[in-house]
């Protein structure tokens, strides 16, 4: 954006903004943005006519604060005629018989020509103590006021190339602060991303054993309504056969054996009775499921009863003949792993 286009865009009327750019010489924003203030209550020129000769004259040098003593001194000097001056310069006065000839600042002891210039060292410096001095400021020469000129500038130059430096670590200093919030952010979003994935794991496990847990209450209120069917068959058959009832809730249990009785294969066995150890210790835990159930069944059953069970990672083994399933095993019915009828697992 331009410094026309900046101006108009705080409110500035357009012919003062043109004014300000060509009295300034479009020497920037900020001295189009002074001329402006200073000359708000003056009427606008005609800018198609040339502007007066004061304005197209030596521009002022831009300085610090602290040379601006100087400065004001040395452009006084350049408009100044070599005399003393008119009005503006040191009120005369007599020391002695003496004629004043200049203004002396008793706490620093610089001497101004006149007392513009003394006013203006006396705000910027806080100073309030001043008397008339004898001693004439001399007026510079031409070579005298170049010199003075140059060394203005170098130390300018000297005073942006260490403020360039300055912002040049300020610049390093908030990058290195940028990064390392970016890394702090960083890391704080991978550590919820993990409590994340912590938690969603956590949450699936519950929902498999509930799961687990689901399907072996199922499976037990089949075993259960499988034993009451059976119990009222076995009424029915006594009534028929005259024979004794059997007391509610008591079955004959199927006697347990290593060996297949004789003429009926380990295969032809309907159910299996399992009893479960932990290998942790505690009571068994007794169960009867059909012959072509699969060890995976049996681990449900196991983690229905359990929560600390995984269905995932529980196995099993057998002491008698010793034996260990593997993952593998669990798709095999209890048939094919020879379970039949009865058998003995531990599970870890």
């Amino acid at each position: 954006m331009s410094d026309k286009d900046q101006l108009l865009a705080m409110g500035f009327d357009p012919k003062r903004v043109e004014w300000a750019l060509k009295a300034t010489q479009n020497r920037g924003l900020q001295p189009a943005m002074d001329h402006i203030l200073e000359h708000e209550s003056d009427p606008v020129p005609d800018l198609s006519a040339p502007l007066p000769a004061s304005s197209s004259g030596p521009q002022p040098i831009a300085v610090d604060d602290e040379d601006e003593d100087e400065a004001e001194a040395l452009k006084a000097a350049l408009k100044l005629s070599q005399g003393s001056g008119s009005g503006g310069d040191a009120a005369g006065g007599s020391a002695g018989g003496e004629e004043a000839r200049s203004i002396k600042c008793q706490q620093c002891g610089k001497i101004f020509k006149n007392t513009a210039l003394a006013n203006f060292h006396a705000e910027k410096s806080g100073h309030d103590q001043f008397e008339e001095s004898t001693e004439e400021i001399k007026p510079l020469t031409e070579e005298e006021k170049k010199e003075r000129l140059e060394e203005l500038r170098q130390k300018m130059a000297e005073k942006r190339a260490k403020k360039a430096v300055e912002d040049a670590k300020e610049n390093k200093a908030n990058e290195a602060l940028r990064r390392k919030a970016g890394k702090d952010i960083g890391a704080a979003r991978e550590e919820l991303k993990a409590k994340e994935l912590v938690k969603e794991a956590e949450q699936k496990r519950r929902e498999k054993l509930e799961d687990a847990k689901a399907k072996a209450a199922i499976k037990a209120q089949i075993e259960a309504d499988k034993k009451a069917r059976a119990e009222k068959a076995a009424r029915e058959k006594a009534l028929r056969d005259g024979t004794a009832l059997p007391e509610p809730g008591v079955s004959t249990p199927a006697p347990v054996t290593r060996s297949a009785a004789p003429g009926v294969s380990g295969k032809d066995y309907k159910e299996t009775r399992l009893q479960i150890r932990l290998a942790s210790g505690g009571q068994p835990y007794t169960t009867t499921l059909p012959s072509d159930s699969t060890l995976t069944d049996v681990a449900e059953y196991l983690a229905g009863q359990v929560l600390q069970v995984d269905v995932e990672t529980v196995s099993f083994a057998q002491h008698f003949p010793r034996k260990q399933f593997t993952r593998s095993d669990f798709s095999k019915t209890l048939k094919d792993l020879g379970l039949t009828p009865s058998a003995v697992l531990i599970a870890s």
